[in-house]
């Protein structure tokens, strides 16, 4: 059933991009990490000089830039104007910034626009924060990752030093605790578990065992079943 929708939802630092990326591998879908279109959106705001709390100044923003996803292997890199920014999504300065970004109603709504026409096309991976409650409600598979916060945060350190970003450890963990509670307090698509989402908590676990789990609930679907 290559029209399968699977929306992985879950707060920073649970592992969504990289689980959701696997699952989208082994179903042959195409993986959309809408994080990156809010970081996206963040990049360039900080590049042009709008400050992440000017709402008004964001909202005209959303609606000047032209933003695409082009696919590229089992996922798809972020073009802003002509652009590939892909490369700088992972800045330390888009990551304090883009809780705030993506918590401006303007924003929110053209970047769900854009989501949903990736998910009218079906044969989808999506992970983000309301991916089960507001971009696709109506996708089969919904799964709400979680881990604890000493977790998420070890996790993200261990991405940046990757990346060769220095970073302080408390800082890190002060940081996704803000996000948390900036990503649940929002007025618009707050980050919530939707009803008929299967909870998985990741703290322990490896990556492997978790995309087997999420496998075994697309599985009926693949079959021709629940449809």
């Amino acid at each position: 059933m290559k029209r399968l929708r699977v929306a992985i939802d879950g707060p920073a630092g649970a592992g969504k991009s990289t689980i959701a990326r696997r699952v989208a591998e082994a179903l042959g879908l195409l993986y959309v990490d809408t994080g990156a279109m809010y970081r996206a959106i963040t990049w360039t705001a900080l590049q042009e000089g709008v400050d992440p709390s000017d709402a008004p100044a964001l909202a005209g923003l959303a609606n000047r830039v032209h933003l695409e996803l082009r696919p590229e292997g089992e996922g798809a890199r972020v073009w802003i104007n002509g652009r590939d920014v892909t490369p700088f999504l992972r800045d330390p300065r888009v990551t304090r910034a883009v809780s705030a970004v993506a918590g401006v109603p303007a924003i929110r709504m053209r970047m769900t626009e854009l989501q949903r026409e990736w998910a009218r096309r079906g044969g989808v991976v999506m992970d983000g924060r309301d991916i089960g409650t507001a971009v696709m409600p109506e996708a089969e598979v919904k799964v709400f990752l979680t881990a604890s916060l000493a977790e998420r945060a070890k996790r993200r350190v261990e991405e940046l030093r990757r990346q060769g970003h220095a970073c302080d450890p408390d800082q890190v963990e002060r940081e996704l605790a803000e996000r948390d509670r900036a990503d649940t307090a929002r007025d618009v698509s707050p980050l919530v578990r939707a009803p008929d989402a299967r909870l998985i908590d990741t703290t322990g676990r490896d990556v492997d065992s978790v995309v087997r789990e999420i496998l075994t609930l697309c599985r009926p679907f693949l079959r021709g079943e629940g449809e």
